[in-house]
């Protein structure tokens, strides 16, 4: 009993102190606790994932009193969703922003596949960085959003979040003699990877080709990270610049591209143009038609026409007007019938005027690589079928 008395008075004193700092701690202002607040922008350099090509961008916030870390991810998805690919492609695709903190996790996914990644601590003052933590908590209440790869995608929103919450006007450094176009730039970032460029190529319009301002181009991580390292901004007459210091925190490391369908887009066309010259000579000597020949033909691009005639209806605005269409053109299809059963059909007069319309068109924009080989070998049929009525 003794040593209990002992022990209670001081065991009481920390006890109330503790307390009291509880208290204290409680009262303090929040814009005084932002001074151990960290928030940088990540980039994380691309890998060879279909997903990935284009690179990656987070918000980081860093508790420096807490050590703490928290990742602000708006680039997660669920690739197992039903339909995703159909989703997608027609710009009904939802991504989640989450904030993990799993700081190192996030660190050792792209140290794993031999990404970079960078972080650029901004210079923001108290007042913007409590702004910018309720905006980022008023965002995880209602996490969601439609995704579109050119116009809001997990660059853009971390962007857009940063610049609502600054006090001052944000000023972006001109980058001299860079102005590509959307589809450049997609090509930029699919080096190395010639199907998945074709595919991107096939689905993209005539908008694409249009060209594009600095704010278009900052849909790519890299070009968001190089306008922010030289952008300032102007609080009440003070410029100052909008990063305070850049870290890397992983450095890039080495790849291993996949192993992707030996024969390029263009040597499968050439292969086409190849089969369909033979054919075509065996024709005009034999007095033969090979019907079978115009059916696969017109079947394969029947069918590929309809998904660009879908894309039409796609809510991604760079799917639109893709005068690819014409080459391509789901309206053979209704011919096919005449086609299997050996008649004459004036669909190959039609076909060639719209494959014309397609070549001249080819001044405004950049078809997938090896159409215009694909338009010969269907000129090559309107010639065959020439005397058709």
């Amino acid at each position: 009993m003794k040593r209990f008395k002992a022990y209670f008075f001081p065991l009481l004193v920390a006890a109330l102190c503790w307390l009291c700092s509880l208290g204290a701690n409680a009262q303090v202002d929040p814009l005084a606790r932002m001074d151990s607040i960290e928030i940088g922008l990540l980039t994380c350099s691309p890998h060879n994932e279909v997903y990935s090509l284009y690179g990656h961008s987070a918000l980081h916030y860093y508790n420096k009193r807490t050590r703490q870390h928290w990742v602000f991810n708006y680039g997660v998805f669920d690739q197992r969703a039903k339909l995703f690919v159909w989703h997608f492609m027609m710009g009904q695709t939802d991504y989640t922003l989450e904030c993990t903190s799993s700081y190192l996790d996030f660190l050792g996914y792209y140290h794993h596949w031999g990404s970079s990644v960078e972080e650029q601590v901004l210079d923001l003052t108290r007042h913007e960085k409590l702004r910018l933590q309720q905006a980022l908590e008023a965002n995880l209440r209602q996490p969601d959003y439609r995704y579109n790869i050119f116009y809001d995608n997990c660059s853009t929103r971390p962007r857009d979040i940063i610049e609502r919450c600054l006090d001052g006007t944000i000023t972006y450094g001109q980058r001299p003699d860079y102005e590509p176009t959307l589809r450049q730039i997609v090509h930029q970032q699919t080096e190395g990877h010639p199907w998945a460029r074709f595919g991107n190529d096939l689905l993209l319009g005539l908008r694409a080709d249009l060209a594009t301002t600095q704010r278009d181009r900052q849909f790519l991580p890299q070009n968001l990270s190089w306008d922010f390292a030289h952008a300032t901004v102007n609080r009440n007459g003070t410029e100052r610049p909008l990063v305070l210091k850049t870290v890397t925190l992983v450095p890039q490391g080495s790849q291993v591209l996949k192993k992707e369908f030996p024969l390029s887009p263009l040597a499968c066309t050439l292969l086409l143009l190849w089969v369909s010259l033979l054919l075509f000579v065996y024709e005009q000597r034999s007095k033969k038609i090979l019907w079978w020949w115009d059916a696969l033909l017109i079947l394969a691009s029947g069918l590929t026409g309809c998904i660009l005639l879908l894309m039409f209806f796609s809510a991604h605005p760079t799917t639109s007007t893709n005068l690819q269409v014409l080459l391509l053109c789901p309206l053979s299809l209704v011919f096919l019938p005449q086609v299997v059963k050996r008649r004459k059909t004036i669909w190959f007069r039609i076909s060639a005027v719209l494959t014309i319309l397609f070549l001249i068109g080819s001044f405004w924009q950049d078809y997938a690589e090896g159409m215009e080989i694909v338009a010969l070998c269907l000129l090559l049929r309107c010639w065959t079928h020439r005397n058709d009525k």
